[in-house]
C-alpha cells in the first residue's frame, strides 16, 4: 500500500520538508501519484529512503548518496554489508570510549587514579580532529574538504594508524636524504614528494600538483606545520616544500 508524504515522514521520523528536498534533487522521487496529484511512496521507495538514511548516518553528503544510488551497478545487498561493516567499526570505537568513561567513573568513585596510558588508550596515538574546527572554517566549502570528510568519517583507529605509518615512512626517507646532503631537486626526493601527493589522494581527496604546491607553501608558511615536520629533522619542512615544487615542475605543473 502506497503511503503519503506525511505518513512516510512519521514512519521514518524525517520532516516533510526533507522528503520534498529529496524529491527536488532527484534523490528520492515517489513512484506514484494519487488521483488528486499527491505524492505516494511505494515499498521500493521506502527501501531507497532507508538507504538514504543509512548513508546519511554514516556521514555521506546527499550528492554522493544520489550518485551511489543512481549507479547502474548499485547492489542493495553489497551496500547493506558495507554499511554494516562501517557501523560495526563505529560501534567498536564507541564501545572503547564507553569503557574508558566507565573506568574513569569507577576511579573517581573509588578515589583512585587511573593508569596514565589507559586514560587515553581509547583515543589512539593519532588525533585526526586536532585542527578540525579551523580546517572546516578555512576550507569547509571546498570539494576537497567535503571529500575528505566523507572518506575520514569511515576510518577506524587502525585506518588512522596505517595512514600515519605511511606518512611517517615518507617523512623519514625525506629526512634521510636531507641528512645525507642530497638536493630536493634530485629524483629520489621528487619521488618521495610524489608518494606524499598520492598518499593525500588515497586517504583524503584528489590532490593535484597545483594543490600539492599550495600545501607545500603552507608547510613553511604556517609555523605549526613547520614545527611538526621539523621535529622529524630540522629543516625538513623547507626541504619537503622544495621537493614538492620540483616534482610538480617535473610533471609540467
Amino acid at each position: 500500500m502506497a503511503l503519503t508524504v506525511s505518513q512516510v515522514a512519521r514512519l521514518a521520523k524525517v520532516s516533510v520538508r526533507a522528503l520534498h528536498h529529496y524529491d527536488e534533487i532527484g534523490l528520492l522521487r515517489p513512484s506514484e501519484r494519487s488521483e488528486a496529484g499527491y505524492r505516494l511512496y511505494t515499498q521500493a521507495d521506502l527501501q531507497r529512503l532507508q538507504q538514504v538514511l543509512f548513508f546519511r548516518e554514516l556521514g555521506f553528503p546527499l550528492e554522493e548518496i544520489r550518485r551511489i544510488l543512481g549507479d547502474p551497478s548499485f547492489d542493495l545487498r553489497s551496500a547493506l554489508l558495507m554499511q554494516r561493516q562501517l557501523l560495526s567499526e563505529r560501534s567498536a570505537r564507541l564501545d572503547a570510549l564507553l569503557g574508558a568513561v566507565d573506568a574513569a567513573l569507577d576511579a573517581l568513585e573509588k578515589g583512585t587514579s587511573m593508569d596514565q596510558e589507559k586514560m587515553f588508550e581509547a583515543f589512539g596515538d593519532f588525533d585526526p580532529t586536532k585542527y578540525e574546527a579551523e580546517v572546516k572554517e578555512r576550507w569547509g566549502d571546498t570539494e576537497a574538504y567535503k571529500e575528505s570528510a566523507r572518506r575520514t568519517a569511515r576510518y577506524t583507529k587502525q585506518d588512522w594508524q596505517r595512514m600515519k605509518a605511511e606518512l611517517d615512512r615518507i617523512q623519514k626517507e625525506l629526512a634521510e636524504l636531507l641528512g645525507a646532503g642530497r638536493a630536493p631537486t634530485e629524483a629520489a626526493a621528487m619521488d618521495l614528494a610524489e608518494a606524499w601527493r598520492q598518499h593525500i589522494s588515497q586517504w583524503f581527496y584528489p590532490c593535484s600538483y597545483v594543490m600539492h604546491r599550495g600545501l607545500a607553501e603552507m608547510y613553511v608558511g604556517d609555523s605549526r606545520f613547520t614545527e611538526s615536520i621539523d621535529r622529524v629533522r630540522p629543516g625538513l619542512a623547507r626541504f619537503t616544500r622544495d621537493a614538492i615544487i620540483a616534482n610538480a615542475e617535473r610533471h609540467g605543473e
